[in-house]
């Protein structure tokens, strides 16, 4: 599966339940210089990194999103801004599946923790995968996932103060 990377605490959190499953992953990660940094990156390969304890080796793809997304922002009103750019990102983590035989995309998402991820911003965003999302997390609450990422260690590596993927 391809599992998207963004840098955050739930994404590793997500990419090690899947893997514990068995799961071969693609960790993916969309990278917006220079609305992110360099150092944001370094934080998503250290994190990958830490991953393999728990999904043996993998190879982290690093996608270069800014032109996508300053053509978002450019040509779509700002409500839809976030949901487009998702949309954008299940589009592409398909294509990287589809170049790997990757059966399924994994993301961070938790139901309700931004805008973004409510029902219907879900089942929009689903709408651009022909392929299955898996979920991992969401139906926990923060609590429940920072336990998670203590345990594996990516915790402390996540709450680097660097911009994820989606700033």
């Amino acid at each position: 599966a391809v599992t998207m990377l963004s840098g955050g605490i739930d994404s590793p959190v997500s990419s090690y339940m899947i893997a514990k499953r068995g799961v071969r992953l693609i960790p993916v990660h969309f990278f917006s210089f220079p609305y992110t940094s360099e150092l944001a990156k370094e934080k998503v390969i250290s994190l990958a990194k830490e991953l393999t304890a728990y999904t043996g080796r993998m190879t982290l793809q690093i996608v270069p999103f800014t032109h996508i997304q300053e053509e978002i922002r450019r040509a779509c009103p700002e409500e839809y801004f976030t949901l487009i750019m998702r949309r954008f990102m299940m589009r592409i983590a398909e294509d990287i599946a589809a170049h790997n035989e990757c059966k399924a995309i994994v993301t961070g998402e938790n139901l309700g923790q931004v805008a973004s991820q409510t029902i219907p911003a879900l089942a929009c965003t689903d709408a651009a995968a022909g392929l299955p999302v898996f979920r991992p997390v969401i139906g926990m609450d923060k609590e429940e996932i920072i336990a998670i990422a203590r345990k594996i260690g990516t915790f402390e590596t996540s709450i680097q103060p660097y911009e994820d993927c989606c700033t």
